[in-house]
């Protein structure tokens, strides 16, 4: 008996990966962040398979149905959405399974952060431009460390995405702005790569302005930084003609 930690991605049910599928569709147990995973997603589980909604459940009920699936030699899915390492609080039930001797595993999933550039047809590592990705959110009921505020993060100018935070993006454009200029663009995605997907594109200036006027007040992805602006890069050298590496040998060389 396994227990399976696996990311459902995004929303859309074609960024499911393989394995994923094929675990969903083997499992006799399946725990689901409902208010988040697309139920198209849990129509790939068998119709007789147990179907537990974790948005109402403590983490004691959800152990308990772990261990009672345990003891009769069943599998468990524990559903979560997009990759399961991000925000997915999985940490904590893992704990409690090396302690409990129940085994288990993780099945990656695509994140929303890939989802939204996916949406804004981004590349977030431009060349010269930024070479690093920050994935962050602001403190909420979840305090940051003193060392990751925001402010400190900013001071690198990478390409940040921003999760969780959208309830925040007045004071968060603010802070922002001190390192990054009022005209840095930035773009949201409102439940990327879902049928009701919106993506709203400005500068730290207004873009607060804007999620407002779509009164868009959770789930959703906050890009910023430079690489946003695609004109902003030059060329890479991976293609460049002059350019030498292991499996090309560049022109004038």
């Amino acid at each position: 008996m396994t227990v399976h930690f696996v990311g459902a991605g995004p929303g859309d049910p074609e960024l499911l990966t393989c394995k994923a599928a094929n675990i969903l569709r083997q499992t006799h147990c399946c725990i689901f962040a409902g208010s988040l995973v697309n139920p198209e997603i849990l129509e790939l589980l068998p119709k007789s398979a147990l179907r537990y909604d974790s948005a109402g459940m403590t983490l004691e009920e959800i152990v308990e149905v772990i261990q009672e699936m345990h003891a009769e030699q069943h599998d468990v899915t524990r559903l979560h959405t997009g990759d399961p390492s991000l925000y997915g609080a999985i940490a904590e039930q893992m704990n409690v399974l090396d302690k409990l001797g129940i085994p288990y595993s993780v099945v990656p999933g695509v994140s929303s952060f890939q989802a939204a550039a996916a949406a804004l047809k981004l590349e977030l590592t431009l060349p010269e431009v930024s070479q690093t990705v920050i994935l962050t959110r602001v403190a909420g009921r979840t305090p940051v460390p003193e060392t990751q505020e925001m402010e400190r993060l900013a001071a690198t100018r990478s390409t940040l995405c921003i999760f969780l935070s959208i309830g925040q993006i007045e004071e968060l454009a603010k802070k922002l702005i001190q390192h990054y200029g009022e005209t840095c663009p930035v773009g949201v995605v409102f439940r990327a790569s879902w049928p009701d997907e919106k993506i709203i594109c400005g500068q730290l200036d207004d873009i607060a302005e804007k999620v407002r006027g779509e009164n868009i007040t959770r789930t959703a992805m906050i890009l910023v930084g430079d690489a946003l602006d695609r004109t902003a890069a030059t060329a890479s050298r991976l293609y460049d003609k002059h350019f030498t590496h292991g499996y090309r040998k560049g022109e004038n060389s």
